[in-house]
C-alpha cells in the first residue's frame, strides 16, 4: 500500500469563507470626536478665523485644537466649551450640530433597529 495525498482527510467548508474579516468601512458608525472636530472646523471656516485665533480666545494650544479638529484628541467637555465659546457658540451648540451630522451620516443605514423603527414608541399593557 503506498502513501499519497489522496489517503489525506479534505476539509470542505459548509458556508464560503467571508472575502473581508469585520465590519465594511460603510457599516462602521462614525467617532464622536471625529463628527465634533468637523463641526468645530466648519464653524471656524465659515467666520474666516485662523486655528491660532481660536486656540488663543480658547485658550488651548494650536496644535491641540488642530487635534481636536482633525479627530485625532478626544477633547473633555471643558475644552469643547471653550472652543464653542471662541466661536460664538455654546457647548449645546455644537452638539446640537454635531447630532445632526451624525443623524445625516448614518440615516441611510440606520433607519430600523432590532427592536423596530428608530424613533418608535412601544406601550406595554
Amino acid at each position: 500500500m503506498s502513501s499519497h495525498a489522496s489517503n489525506r482527510a479534505r476539509v470542505i467548508p459548509l458556508r464560503p469563507v467571508p472575502v473581508t474579516a469585520g465590519p465594511t468601512p460603510a457599516a462602521r458608525e462614525p467617532l464622536l470626536r471625529d463628527v465634533v472636530g468637523d463641526v468645530l472646523r466648519r464653524e471656524r471656516l465659515t467666520q474666516e478665523r485662523t486655528l491660532r485665533d481660536v486656540a488663543e480666545a480658547a485658550r488651548i494650544s494650536v496644535p491641540y485644537l488642530s487635534e481636536v479638529e482633525r479627530g485625532r484628541k478626544e477633547a473633555s467637555s471643558e475644552v469643547l466649551a471653550a472652543a464653542a465659546r471662541s466661536l460664538g457658540l455654546g457647548l449645546a451648540d455644537v452638539l446640537s450640530l454635531a447630532h445632526e451630522d451624525l443623524v445625516r451620516r448614518t440615516a441611510p443605514s440606520r433607519t430600523t433597529t432590532a427592536r423596530g423603527p428608530l424613533g418608535a414608541v412601544r406601550l406595554a399593557a
